[in-house]
């Protein structure tokens, strides 16, 4: 008989990377709501501390760890330190960091540019994932999320590299679930379309302010549900795949785009 219990967190640790803001700062509130001792991990201490302090005034647990994870050297240290915050264990890893989406061609991309948004959006999703991954199979049981987008199913015109990266971190997915399936790790995606956040912005930094509101109010005038997303409306979503609610969900991609996939939606500078 199901038990509406197995959606607790509670005792459950986890490291939320890119927590300071946005949907990152979501779902780690989501977590610690739920019952999680929350670490929150990003290249920017002052978001992270706001984010704990926010976590702490209603009673949970949070640790912010500055890092950057597109550098080996600093996932290793980020994930050792977290070990010592969260008491040895890791039940559930969010890999939510990401670098924001410049605007240009497919023909203006360089490689300065290939490379910021794949060390992150990539390198680092993996490396981490792999690192904590270890730590996992020695417990006997784990939960790895990644937040990827739904560029990464239908490439956003004017942002190939970042849409690149978010079909890369669907595959990452595949890869760590199909292996890590008997090991009792579940590993899933969430495949966020436009929502409310700063790293949506960044689509229109370039524009006037009036040329920017013009553009996001095509853009949700486009989407079916009339609006971009609210970051607190991934936190469910979140929560159930770190649950045990999620024990026979593996490999598998939640879409939360409010009807954007559904829309054909493909609104860029020309």
């Amino acid at each position: 008989m199901f038990e509406m219990s197995r959606f607790s967190l509670k005792g459950k640790t986890a490291i939320v990377t890119g927590g300071g803001r946005g949907i990152g700062k979501a779902i780690a509130i989501g977590f610690a709501k739920a019952g999680a001792k929350v670490v929150l991990t990003s290249r920017k201490i002052d978001d992270l501390e706001a984010t704990a302090k926010e976590i702490r005034s209603f009673g949970g647990e949070a640790f912010p760890i500055q890092a950057h994870l597109g550098k080996m050297e600093e996932i290793q240290k980020m994930v050792d330190s977290a070990m010592e915050k969260l008491g040895g264990k890791i039940n559930i890893l969010v890999n939510n960091a990401g670098a924001s989406p410049a605007m240009g061609s497919v023909l203006d991309a360089d490689e300065r540019l290939w490379e910021t948004v794949m060390n992150v959006n990539v390198k680092g999703m993996y490396f981490t994932s792999q690192a904590v991954a270890r730590i996992m199979k020695k417990q006997g049981n784990g939960k790895i999320i990644n937040i990827s987008s739904v560029d990464g199913f239908k490439p956003e015109l004017g942002v190939s590299v970042y849409s690149i990266s978010k079909t890369a971190a669907r595959a990452i997915t595949w890869a760590f679930a199909s292996e890590l399936i008997r090991s009792n790790i579940q590993v899933n995606t969430i495949a966020p379309g436009p929502f409310d956040t700063k790293m949506m912005s960044s689509h229109w930094f370039h524009l006037t302010p009036e040329e920017a509101k013009k553009q996001r109010d095509l853009l949700e005038k486009c989407l079916p549900a009339g609006r971009m997303g609210n970051p607190d409306e991934i936190a469910g979503a979140a929560i159930y795949l770190a649950s045990d609610a999620s024990s026979y969900t593996t490999g598998a991609e939640i879409v939360i785009d409010g009807g954007g996939l559904l829309s054909n939606i493909l609104v860029a500078e020309q």
